[in-house]
């Protein structure tokens, strides 16, 4: 098999630039990369932006889904030239389960008290709300360990989450017919790593990986060890 095209997929309050120092390094590594933008306005409309936009893609693709977008890619991956799908931090939802119900079997991270709903406007002119986190608790929640400087920069930088997209079950489910690999992120303030590490092991990943002390932005402040184990994604599905 050819090497696959690696698309990133971001979560909630981030966006691509999240991926930037593991990007740079698939980049210099040789990978073909690609980080589309997720919208973050409902789970199945994100998931059918990124299965369209990796169905455009020549050749075979792995996925990795940071967060809520390990959500996404649960969806999306169900696309045919998906050859396999990496979590960083992220969601293994089973079908028709939603995030709010996979999180709500485990005790609450610090992200549940640190959140702020704004409301916006719909395109049928109702009203909708949007979940971001408070820019003050932004780096201990979101950004554990990153440079003060960037995580200040991302803090005022967020997509935020449309709120019904914690209520979306999943109507796809292609870790159970595609390979998968895990990265928990240990010192996890956003999403419990009890919640990562059921979802992994329901999926019956081929690896998961810990990672002590990395924050939920486990990208920027290990972006070396997420690329080791998307390195070990790339191997295993062109061997």
């Amino acid at each position: 098999m050819m090497n696959p095209t690696i698309v990133l997929v971001h979560g909630a309050f981030a966006d691509s630039a999240s991926w930037a120092p593991v990007t740079r390094l698939l980049l210099d590594a040789g990978h073909t990369v690609l980080v589309p933008p997720v919208f973050n306005r409902s789970l199945p409309g994100d998931a059918a932006y990124i299965r369209r936009f990796v169905e455009q893609i020549d050749g075979p693709v792995l996925l990795v889904g940071h967060s809520y977008g390990g959500a996404v890619i649960t969806v999306a991956g169900v696309a045919e030239n998906v050859v396999g799908l990496v979590y960083v931090s992220g969601y293994a939802l089973d079908e028709g389960e939603s995030l709010g119900r996979l999180q709500g079997g485990f005790p609450d991270s610090d992200l549940a008290a640190n959140l702020v709903y704004t409301p916006y406007t719909l395109p049928d002119g109702t009203d909708g709300t949007d979940v971001s986190v408070k820019i003050d608790a932004f780096p201990a929640v979101f950004a554990g360990g990153v440079d003060p400087a960037t995580a200040g920069v991302l803090a005022v930088s967020q997509r935020p989450l449309s709120a019904i997209a914690f209520g979306e079950g999943a109507s796809a489910v292609a870790w159970k017919t595609k390979p998968s690999w895990g990265i928990v992120s240990g010192a996890d303030h956003t999403i419990n790593p009890e919640v990562e590490r059921f979802g992994y092991g329901r999926a019956n990943m081929r690896e998961v990986v810990e990672v002590e002390g990395a924050p939920h932005l486990i990208m920027h402040a290990f972006p070396e060890r997420v690329v080791e184990v998307i390195s070990t994604a790339v191997a295993e599905v062109t061997a």
